[in-house]
């Protein structure tokens, strides 16, 4: 992709990209376009798809704990299109392959992409759930859904099943935990590696902390 292109679909992208939602903001577009550009160039992938797929990803965001949330990937998807289809220069061929790749990354969803452009963006993405950006973006969510930081019965979760929505520690074990298995690329793989070392990190540093304040035995 020409950097024409490029910039003109960075700006598109940032114009609908709401700032209700910090941890589905333009930010985190913009950092999984840079981790799959970087990706996408190892793997010899096509950018054409790979640049509009990861900044649109997310464009359409409801909180999670919502009924729309299900529809939040089909949205992004059928954005993407107008936008592409809008787009002069921008090869018409390539906007499904572009849509399958949004519809394909959810987490949630538990789809493994078909394409190496659609892999390539699950793992960008991905990656922003683990490691200290995942921190971030977990007690941000939360914090909008009025979700507690731990369960005060069981903050660990050593004798019970997270629940969904339950608390942000619920997600570590939920989410950002185990995302490091179902990584497509060895570059991804690694780091991830890394970021879950960091995730556990701070878990125990937490727990640390909980005992300090008698709230653990």
């Amino acid at each position: 992709m020409n950097e024409i292109l490029e910039n003109e679909l960075i700006d598109i992208a940032r114009a609908n990209h709401s700032a209700i939602d910090p941890s589905h903001d333009f930010q985190h577009a913009l950092r999984v376009f840079n981790l799959s550009k970087k990706i996408a160039k190892m793997e010899g992938a096509d950018l054409d798809i790979v640049t509009p797929a990861s900044l649109f990803h997310d464009a359409v965001v409801y909180p999670k704990n919502s009924e729309q949330s299900r529809n939040e990937t089909a949205e992004s998807a059928a954005l993407v299109g107008d936008v592409l289809r809008d787009l002069p220069g921008y090869p018409a061929e390539k906007i499904a392959a572009v849509q399958t790749c949004i519809l394909q990354c959810s987490f949630s969803k538990g789809i493994v992409p078909e394409t190496i452009e659609g892999k390539i963006l699950q793992d960008a993405d991905r990656l922003e759930a683990t490691g200290a950006i995942s921190i971030m973006r977990t007690f941000s969510s939360g914090g909008q859904m009025s979700q507690p930081f731990y369960s005060a019965e069981d903050p660990f979760y050593e004798k019970t099943e997270p629940e969904a929505f339950g608390s942000g520690i619920a997600l570590f074990h939920q989410r950002l935990l185990v995302v490091e298995k179902g990584m497509h690329t060895e570059f991804a793989r690694k780091i991830a590696r890394r970021r879950t070392k960091f995730l556990n990190d701070f878990l125990d540093e937490l727990k640390l902390e909980l005992k300090e304040s008698d709230i653990l035995g």
